[in-house]
């Protein structure tokens, strides 16, 4: 079951999010809210899985307040203007929905967040592996030989030492596969291994010889790394 809060200034459109998250099993909608600041707050004391998130609204923007929670739940914007998809996703949004959007395109996009949801759930900070599809077969990769991982489309990249993995999943898939004790989103297309970082710069980090970028909104992340 993923709990979650929604978030819009109209409530025309928080009722749409309230009647079709009803008809979703394992959707519990907590509670709605027109203010965005009052959610802010009771983020503060409440924890949630899962935030449907408008964009457009007074005083602060959905994508401004995102940016604000240190401990991001899964994100589905729900929004009446396409021209923030990019950054939206920039921010690991699991979906975009364009209003008016209908119940089997809710549906969708919350399958998709039960799916990231279930995939952190059974990751175990014991297990030292990860296997990972290529082709037809199954190749277990030991975390520890893991340098960086970068998205390529609906593929990653695994760079290890001494060769590089590709496989078809979504970065954000393997984020949710990965001890997050051990590795680090730095920008929306790279992860770092912490223990592979050599050196930390404002703009971009040294991993095992090779330089990395850090975006814009992966900034605060790099200042967890010495609590990691």
């Amino acid at each position: 079951m993923l709990t979650a809060i929604a978030i819009d200034d109209e409530p025309p459109a928080l009722e749409v999010v309230q009647s079709h998250a009803s008809k979703v099993s394992f959707i519990d909608l907590k509670a709605i809210f027109t203010d965005a600041f009052k959610a802010m707050e009771y983020l503060q004391t409440q924890s949630v899985d899962l935030l449907f998130l408008d964009i457009k609204m007074p005083d602060i923007s959905g994508i401004d307040l995102l940016k604000c929670i240190s401990k991001k739940p899964l994100v589905i914007f729900t929004t009446a203007y396409s021209e923030h998809a990019v950054e939206s996703f920039e921010l690991d949004a699991i979906n975009y929905l364009l209003k008016p959007f209908s119940l089997p395109r809710f549906i969708k996009a919350c399958n998709k967040a039960n799916e990231i949801y279930t995939l952190r759930n059974k990751t175990d900070n014991n297990t030292d592996h990860i296997f990972l599809k290529t082709g037809y077969e199954q190749v277990r990769i030991s975390f520890n030989d893991i340098c960086y991982l970068e998205a390529t489309g609906n593929y990653v990249n695994f760079v290890l030492a001494d060769k590089t993995i590709l496989s078809r999943m979504t970065i954000t898939e393997v984020e949710a596969m990965l001890p997050a004790n051990k590795f680090i989103r730095i920008h929306r297309s790279f992860i770092a291994s912490i223990n592979k970082i050599d050196k930390i710069e404002r703009h971009q980090l040294n991993v095992n010889g090779s330089v990395l970028p850090v975006g814009s909104s992966y900034t605060q992340n790099i200042g967890l790394i010495n609590t990691a």
